[in-house]
């Protein structure tokens, strides 16, 4: 659905200062503009009465040119995907009255991320999303403009910088685990394996198909944890991401024992899978990004500055400092946008249920709300609908999955040009 960007009202004004972290007078300073027109645009390009959401904030949403917009369309909400329903994956013409085009479906998909839906790097026209096939699932790879399709045998969550080869955890064991992560349909065969040996991160050749395990489970559970005893504790792997030159990959070790959700920590292996470095231990990482191929910003704990965004070197034991120190206070699905100037970021519902995009400027410390989107009660848990903010090649247009005008989730676009490109300036 189009329509022109909303006028700024005095309890959006209101909120959207309040994120910020600073008050309305103080904010309308700073900017010198007028109520009507202080936060950016904001029009949204798929409409009911279906559904519609790409998910994570790490995958390529957008093609190369910003024209085409990957998406999930589904024709219900508010309950857990069951093993027999099948969503429609399709893209957005921007250019064609946000026409929708349908490229192929799937029986492999969750709320939040969807089925890794994602434009394959390096490549112009083709996308890749997971499904499944009989007893295994799989990974469609499509090419746009010609429609011609192979599959793999295997699943994919994080694909590579120039789009060779992809990394996946076990699907079946994040869905015995996290259930909202994982994918119905397919039983976990080591669900009553503490940490199996055959089970964890396998690396994909998307050209051949051919996929080798590289991280075990049973190899990562054996690294001493300071902060206790996990040797009784249930082990996965989920939330995987290729460093930007393709050298390394991170991913997060969860474990858990009964009745007790258990504690989280961050690796990274070299791309095929030997090296195996303990970023954070602190047992509580949870998003993240890779700021460059040396460095990960995520949001952790630590005894001395407790609960923040943290920039950790790619080191056992390496160094770390704190971004965003009391301007981006709580966690949120953050990305760099290109150049590394500016970090994109989402908090979670505030007390008015509304979420929070903002722009945080890494030089000034200074944090740009790009609105507030109200998120109904009824989405709550593994259906609810982050907002999990995406951004287009250029960096001057972001994405939002929100159900906020009543459709429910719907993709919207928010144009944050006249904010990025005041570089230097002070009028943000």
């Amino acid at each position: 659905m189009n329509g022109s960007p909303p006028k700024l009202t005095r309890r959006a004004m209101l909120q959207s200062a309040a994120a910020a972290g600073i008050g309305v007078l103080g904010w309308l300073r700073r900017s010198g503009a007028k109520e009507s027109d202080k936060l950016p645009p904001v029009r949204t390009i798929t409409r009911g009465p279906k559904f519609h959401w790409f998910g994570y904030y790490d995958k390529l949403q957008f093609d190369p040119t910003g024209r085409y917009v990957l998406s999930n369309e589904v024709d219900f909400e508010h309950r857990s995907p069951r093993p027999d329903d099948v969503i429609r994956v399709g893209m957005v013409d921007l250019q064609d009255n946000d026409r929708w085009i349908e490229l192929g479906q799937t029986r492999a998909w969750c709320w939040q991320q969807g089925c890794m839906l994602q434009w394959r790097p390096g490549s112009k026209t083709e996308v890749l999303w997971n499904d499944r096939q009989d007893d295994r699932f799989v990974c469609h790879i499509v090419d746009v403009t010609t429609g011609k399709r192979r599959t793999i045998p295997r699943a994919i969550y994080t694909v590579s910088p120039d789009g060779r080869w992809a990394v996946a955890p076990d699907f079946r064991r994040v869905n015995d685990m996290r259930p909202g992560y994982g994918y119905a349909g397919l039983p976990d065969p080591n669900r009553e394996a503490l940490a199996p040996g055959d089970s964890g991160i396998v690396r994909i050749d998307l050209d051949t198909g051919r996929s080798e395990l590289v991280v075990s489970l049973a190899d990562i559970a054996r690294l001493p944890f300071p902060g206790g005893d996990i040797s009784k504790a249930k082990h996965y792997f989920n939330h995987l991401l290729v460093s930007p030159d393709g050298s390394r990959f991170e991913f997060l070790h969860r474990w858990g024992f009964p009745n007790w959700k258990g504690a989280t920590r961050m690796l990274t292996a070299a791309a095929d899978g030997s090296d195996v470095r303990v970023v954070d231990h602190s047992g509580r990482t949870s998003h993240f990004i890779w700021r460059d191929p040396q460095h990960i910003l995520a949001w952790s704990w630590h005894a001395s500055h407790g609960s923040a965004f943290y920039l950790f070197e790619d080191k056992t034991g390496g160094r770390v400092e704190i971004v965003g120190r009391g301007v981006m206070p709580r966690n949120g699905h953050c990305t760099y946008l290109p150049g590394n100037e500016w970090i994109l970021n989402d908090t979670y519902p505030d007390a008015q249920r509304n979420q929070n995009p903002y722009l945080y400027h890494v030089a000034s410390a200074r944090r740009v709300p790009l609105g507030a989107f109200h998120l109904p009660p009824e989405y709550r848990g593994e259906w609810r609908c982050d907002l999990h903010p995406r951004f287009t090649p250029d960096g001057r247009t972001v994405c939002i999955d929100s159900p906020h005008t009543g459709q429910g989730r719907q993709l919207h676009l928010i144009d944050v040009s006249g904010i990025v490109e005041k570089r230097g300036h002070h009028s943000y």
